[in-house]
Formats: C-alpha cells, sequence, structure tokens
C-alpha cells in the first residue's frame, strides 16, 4: 500500500533540529521543576529526600538527578496530593481503567486540554488526515482518555468528527458506510472485530470507504497490523499515550511504520534499567520513562510507565525529527512468569497469527501442587473448523511445538469453536491469571 502524504500539524515542533529541541527542553524542565517544586509538596518531599532543589537543575542534562513516580505514588497521593494548580483552575479530569487499589485521577486545565489535542492532531496528520476526511472515533468516551483526545484532534485538523464511541458494531459499520468514514479511532482488538464483522457481512476493501486506521490503548503485533490491513484495505497506525500524562499522542507512528515518535516538546523520553533505575543509552531495552514540559494540573516528573521499549534516533523518511520509540513489548508489571520464564502476552499472539489463526485468544495461568500451567484456547476460524477430533488434535500439537519454541515452556491449547470466545468493545482481556501470587 502506498504510503500517505507527508502532512504536519506543528511542522516547525515535528522536524525542529536536536540542538534546537534540547535547548527548548532545558527551558521547560527548568520552569516545570521549580513549579512542582512550589506547588506539589508530595513531589517537593521526595526531592527533599534525594537533596535536590531546583537549583540543581539546569538542563535536560539534569533530569536524571530527579526521583522518579510510579503508579503507586499517584495512589498513595489520591485524588489531590499532586494537584499543582488550583481546583478552580482546572476543567476536567479523566481516571484509568486499572482495577487494582486505588483508580488513578489525572486533572486538566484547558491548556493541558489544548497541547493534548495538537499531540493527537499529529497523529491525525501523520496518518494523512485532513480536514477533507471524516474521522469515526470508535474508542470509549468517559473516564477513559481514548475518545476525546482523537475527538478534539479531529476538530483542530477540521475533519467531520463522528463520536460513535465503542459498542453497537451494526451502526459502527452503517456510519462508516453511508457516511464514507475514512480515518477509523479505536482499539486493535475492536478494529479486528469490526474488520471480521464487515468480512462476514460480504464487505470487501473495495466497499470499505476506509483509508487509515489509529488504533491504541492496548498491545498488538505486527501479524495482526497486516491482518486487518489487508481485511479492510486500509494503512493502520500505532498511537501511545497514558492517562498520567494526558492520553494518546505521547507518541504516534508515521508512514514508515518503524515506531511511534514521541512528541519531543512536550514529553521527554528515557529509557532505565527497571532493576536498578540507572537512564541506558540510546538502542538498548528497558523500562520506559516520561517527564510532561508543560502539564500544568498533573505535571508527571519522570513517570515510570513500566513498559519495556527502546528508543531510536534513526532518520526517518517521513521528514520528523522526533524520537521514536519501538512498539513495547511488554510491561514489567503485565509480563507473566510461568515456571520461572518470563512470558508477555504479545510472543503467544506472534506465533497464533503465524499459523493463520485470528487474534482472538484467551490465556489461562493457573497453579497446583506447587506447579504452574498455561493453557491457550484459541478460537478457529470458520474455514478451519471442523468435528473431525484428530485433525483438531494435529493442530493443537502444531501450536504446542511453536510456542515451546517460542517461549521456552509447555503451553496447553485449546482449538474452540468460532465466535466462543467473547468479543470485547474496549481492551480485550487476554490474561486470566488465577494463581495467588
Amino acid at each position: 500500500m502506498a504510503a500517505a502524504k507527508q502532512i504536519y500539524f506543528q511542522k516547525k515542533y515535528e522536524c525542529m533540529g536536536r540542538e534546537e529541541m534540547k535547548k527548548l527542553q532545558s527551558e521547560k524542565l527548568v520552569a516545570q521543576v521549580k513549579r512542582v517544586y512550589e506547588n506539589v509538596p508530595y513531589y517537593k518531599a521526595k526531592m527533599m529526600e534525594d537533596g535536590v532543589t531546583p537549583d540543581d537543575i539546569k538542563s535536560i542534562d539534569d533530569l536524571y538527578k530527579l526521583p522518579f513516580l510510579s503508579k503507586a505514588d499517584l495512589r498513595e497521593a489520591y485524588p489531590y496530593g499532586l494537584l499543582a494548580k488550583p481546583l478552580k483552575e482546572c476543567v476536567r479530569i479523566h481516571s484509568t481503567s486499572g482495577t487494582t487499589g486505588k483508580r488513578v485521577i489525572a486533572f486538566y486545565t484547558q491548556n493541558d486540554i489544548d497541547l493534548w489535542e495538537d499531540c493527537c492532531a499529529r497523529a491525525l496528520c501523520a496518518a494523512g488526515c485532513t480536514d477533507e476526511d471524516v474521522v469515526q472515533v470508535s474508542y470509549g468516551y468517559g473516564l477513559f482518555t481514548g475518545g476525546l483526545g482523537p475527538h478534539g484532534a479531529s476538530h483542530k485538523v477540521g475533519s467531520l468528527t463522528v463520536p460513535t464511541s465503542s459498542g453497537n458494531t451494526e451502526r459502527q459499520i452503517m456510519f462508516i458506510k453511508d457516511l464514507s468514514a475514512t480515518i477509523l479511532c479505536c482499539t486493535p482488538s475492536y478494529a479486528a472485530y469490526l474488520a471480521e464483522s464487515m468480512k462476514e457481512l460480504g464487505m470487501t476493501p473495495d466497499d470499505i470507504p476506509l483509508k487509515a486506521g489509529i488504533f491504541g490503548a492496548e498491545a498488538w503485533s505486527e501479524e495482526m497490523r497486516h491482518d486487518i490491513e489487508q481485511t479492510m484495505g486500509i494503512k493502520a497506525y500505532d498511537i501511545y499515550g497514558l492517562t498520567e500524562l494526558s492520553g494518546p499522542g505521547v507518541s504516534f507512528e508515521c508512514s514508515e511504520q518503524s515506531g511511534m515518535h514521541v512528541n519531543e516538546d512536550h514529553f521527554v523520553a528515557e529509557i532505565i534499567d527497571p532493576e536498578t533505575g540507572e537512564v541506558l543509552p540510546e538502542g538498548e531495552e528497558g523500562e520506559l520513562v516520561f517527564t510532561a514540559l508543560d502539564k500544568e494540573a498533573f505535571p508527571m516528573i519522570r513517570y515510570r510507565t513500566r513498559d519495556i521499549c527502546t528508543l531510536s534516533r534513526k532518520k526517518c523518511s517521513c521528514g520528523r525529527t522526533l524520537v521514536k520509540m519501538a512498539k513495547p513489548k511488554g510491561r514489567t508489571d503485565d509480563m507473566l512468569i510461568v515456571k520461572g520464564v518470563n512470558v508477555f502476552p504479545s510472543q503467544i499472539e506472534t506465533v497464533l497469527l503465524n499459523n493463520g489463526y485470528p487474534a482472538n485468544y484467551q490465556i489461562v495461568v493457573d497453579r497446583k501442587f506447587n506447579t504452574d500451567s498455561i493453557d491457550v484456547q484459541v478460537e478457529m476460524t470458520p474455514e478451519m473448523f471442523t468435528d473431525n477430533v484428530g485433525e483438531i488434535e494435529s493442530r493443537q500439537k502444531a501450536l504446542v511445538t511453536d510456542l515451546k519454541t517460542m517461549l521456552g515452556i509447555k503451553v496447553n491449547v485449546s482449538l474452540v469453536a468460532p465466535k466462543t470466545i467473547e468479543r470485547s468493545e474496549g481492551k480485550a482481556k487476554r490474561v486470566i491469571d488465577k494463581r495467588k501470587i
């Protein structure tokens, strides 16, 4: 598929020279640290504990001196402990969808929202969006950041915005057809479900007006991307973000599809050793840490994302000079340790898709008699479904072999009938860990 024409929303920043960007980042960091030190007692205490004051921060090169923030800090400071602006200056909150402990609440001033929408608008433009496009936003709206970020960005670009939110697949497809939607924004698992539903309706890529999709909020593999692209006849772009940092748009993919450009004029990315906290050189794999340079209400400094990836400054064909982060290969806290082996769900998904299975599966981890087990339930396509027990057993054995090669441990595989595993209209629930650990 041909690459999208290069369109920039804010070319000055997206293509800024490295030294000029460092100067801008340094000016913003010095001001942000002073502001946080003076207005956020919780973070001031952490700085004092580490023996750091704002006077120690003179440029972006001093970032490593500052203490980290973690999700545990956000929960401990809940709800107002990290607020840096008077509540009367805040106009909105968003909240994470996590279920462990207290929810994380992020606050926004109007300026925070404007900058967030600018970041998302850059992502839309990188996917070829202009004021002539129809953008269907099928992320959930509400406390979840997925919907409102692209929604506001679409307005800024001048596109016609279709705020369908998630769910009601029949209506989603109706609007895509009737309004000739050209860009779809949703989770990759829901995009896969929409693609599957369209195919069942007899729609081919020629019948689908979409030209691009911006899919984020959950991990997805290259194989899943290619499957969605082929079924819908689109180019599928990744987008990354966290509620703690604003939402989607912290980084975004361009037509090269070789990593996501970080909006460096607003967010500084570091890669650290998750065990020691040491900053690692460019290209080395580790935990991703972000510092928000502009956020007024809820400024995150050295926030540990728990995502595992790498950073690269290799020249990009799109012309953007913003550093790229690789697609996260897993999370330090979502990583499964089974029989002493580190297992990432994305590894399992890669094996399944390489063997022609759809991206609908579930991983069940259990522990009986002090021994871990991992079972993968995989949905067959209608074409491969059969009542021939021998054929199913043969397919299962082949997957067991491939998964052992990938993971280094044996995985039990159960092939189930089409439509057996519950579909998700939001984030897919891929892992069920029954162990009490």
